[in-house]
């Protein structure tokens, strides 16, 4: 009795599809391990998620206030030089029709 194709690829399909689970699960193990490992180097806690998204929050928020007053300041700037070059025409035409 011959072995039909698709009862041979029934046969070979569940065991690599097993290896290829306990390859990831080892492989997101070890990436697991890593990550956290980097992170214990660098002084960050597993139990301080929390803290960390909290201080990154926090970081954003600083940098976008900065970001703005940097637009603000710029707008400012461009307004002072516009109205100085305004008020030297003005002098120059006082000047020009009061002789």
């Amino acid at each position: 009795m011959k072995m039909q194709d698709d009862e041979i690829k029934a046969i070979v399909a569940e065991p690599l599809a097993e290896q290829h689970r306990v390859q990831q699960e080892s492989i997101d193990a070890i990436i697991l391990k890593a990550v956290a490992s980097v992170l214990a180097s660098i002084g960050i806690d597993d139990d301080d998620r929390k803290e960390l998204r909290a201080d990154f929050q926090h970081l954003r928020r600083s940098r976008k206030s900065v970001e703005q007053a940097q637009s603000y300041t710029l707008k400012v700037v461009i307004t002072v030089i516009a109205t100085g070059l305004m008020g030297a025409v003005w002098l120059g035409v006082e000047v020009v029709l009061g002789k």
